[in-house]
């Protein structure tokens, strides 16, 4: 008998990736090409729908023909995607009516603060265990509805189909047979009740959303049809999705309660399992469904840092100061320490714990003497601070959690660096495993998981393995003086006082 192959799609911010696992899990080949960001206006982003598409459709025929291997030889396929992303389309055409809202988009911040001005976080946090912000699906849905001519009539007719990037990809995929998603990223849109599962009609009223475009909600481990033979060659099943943050949780083995990851790519998000009972936040973290099997919800804590990996990017491609990613570590490590330079890159609004969409970017204690290497050495730790001011908050909200070691993957956990000094404000270990594909791994582990042929969770997280520990080297005293100055500088770049 051939081995069974798995095939992984990973929607993300900034590129589309298709990885071909073996039986084992290990990779056999992948590809990967790059997403145009769109910034129309200021605090707007967008994605062409279409690239989306036809980057996921490239990419997957790349894959599997880097890997030898023919559609016969796929047992099943898992959808990743980045999540709150809003697409609308027509379901007759396939058409999108315009281009995808990119969760980063702050359009909507106005709208958010007067329905938080009107009383109406409290109630929907209730439901959804969300806040009142621009980031989540639902005023993103409103405002296309209103701004797209023809859309809100077309919409109540029932003529437009709603959905994040898994539930555009997997109506393609079906040739517009199956419009569902499943339940974590449901569970991003501000519409889905997180503790009945299901769409809630007072939320849909609330945001005006026709509940005729909405997905069906499915396990992140369920039969989701079949691709239509004309997309590889002959049906495959598409037995998984899951947001990105979720199938990373996944992949990282984070089933125990208490368990923590965290993924760093263009903004960075920490995942803090909950167990079977929602944690409500008192701290300004949201709470969301961690994975959803057999019908059976587990929960999680979440923080989100909008931009990580981001500021990078910026240094590369807004100020010229690096070629590659990986010249910010050179240029960290000959920086100057003694400058306590901070960025905080707030550049669209800053997320959990202080939900600010109105906070922009600020760097703080420059001198004369400030050059490149101390502001590459500035990002590199800023996403370290942020990531301490995440883990304080979920500390808070579920203090015996307190986990020994934070679990990290993503672009960045790549850099030694910067996993060092996040281990050193942390004061907490930080462990990398050996596959850092996690988000993939974690999808097409789902995908094996509901076609019968891999194993249980339990036994999944015993294949987890360990590439590098990082424990913390620096003082208390330098670590808490450090953390401190980073608080002094996000106040002074608050919108208000929060």
């Amino acid at each position: 008998m051939k081995p069974f192959l798995f095939l992984a799609v990973d929607q993300g911010t900034t590129s589309t990736r298709s990885i071909v696992f073996r039986s084992d899990l290990s990779v056999a080949a992948m590809a990967q090409e790059e997403i145009a960001q769109r910034y129309p206006f200021s605090g707007w982003v967008e994605h062409d729908p279409e690239q989306l598409w036809s980057t996921a459709l490239s990419t997957m025929r790349t894959a599997l023909g880097r890997a030898k291997a023919t559609p016969a030889q796929i047992a099943a396929i898992g959808l990743t995607n980045q999540r709150e992303t809003t697409l609308l389309w027509d379901r007759q055409s396939g058409r999108p009516i315009a281009n995808a809202i990119v969760w980063q988009d702050r359009r909507t911040a106005a709208v958010c603060a007067r329905m938080r001005a009107d009383g109406w976080e409290s109630a929907l946090a209730e439901k959804t265990g969300l806040l009142l912000d621009p980031y989540f699906s639902a005023t993103k849905i409103g405002w296309l509805l209103d701004n797209v001519a023809g859309a809100r009539a077309a919409a109540d007719r029932g003529r437009l189909a709603f959905g994040t990037v898994d539930s555009f990809l997997l109506w393609h995929l079906t040739a517009g047979l199956v419009h569902a998603t499943d339940a974590t990223n449901a569970a991003r849109t501000g519409l889905f009740d997180i503790h009945r599962g299901s769409w809630d009609e007072e939320l849909c009223r609330l945001f005006q959303v026709p509940s005729a475009i909405l997905p069906k909600v499915m396990d992140s481990a369920d039969e989701f049809g079949t691709t239509h033979p004309d997309i590889l060659g002959r049906p495959i099943a598409i037995r998984a999705m899951a947001g990105d943050q979720h199938a990373a949780m996944v992949g990282q083995a984070c089933f125990a309660r208490g368990m923590a990851k965290v993924t760093y790519g263009t903004g960075a998000f920490a995942l803090l399992n909950t167990g079977t009972t929602p944690v409500r936040s008192t701290n300004r973290l949201v709470t969301t469904i961690a994975y959803q099997l057999a019908g059976k919800r587990v929960y999680a804590l979440e923080g989100t840092i909008f931009v990580a990996g981001a500021a990078v990017q910026w240094l590369r491609d807004g100020l010229g100061l690096i070629s590659a990613a990986s010249d910010t570590e050179v240029l960290a490590q000959a920086a100057d320490e003694t400058q306590g330079i901070y960025l905080v890159p707030a550049f669209v609004g800053l997320g959990a714990p202080y939900w600010d969409p109105d906070a922009r970017g600020a760097l703080f204690g420059l001198t004369r003497n400030t050059g490149p290497k101390e502001l590459a050495r500035a990002v590199l730790e800023s996403v370290g601070y942020q990531t301490r001011d995440l883990v304080e908050a979920m500390h808070a909200d579920l203090p015996e959690s307190s986990p020994a070691t934070l679990r990290v993957d993503g672009g960045m956990a790549a850099s030694d660096w910067t996993m060092q000094f996040i281990a050193d404000i942390l004061g907490t270990a930080v462990d990398r495993p050996k596959v850092m594909e996690t988000t993939a791994l974690g999808v097409a582990y789902l995908a094996g998981l509901a076609q019968g042929v891999l194993p249980a969770p339990n036994q999944f997280a015993d294949l987890w393995k360990l590439d590098r520990r990082f424990t913390p080297l620096i003082a208390a005293e330098m670590r808490e003086q450090k953390f401190s100055g980073w608080r002094a500088a996000v106040h002074r770049t608050l919108s208000t006082d929060r």
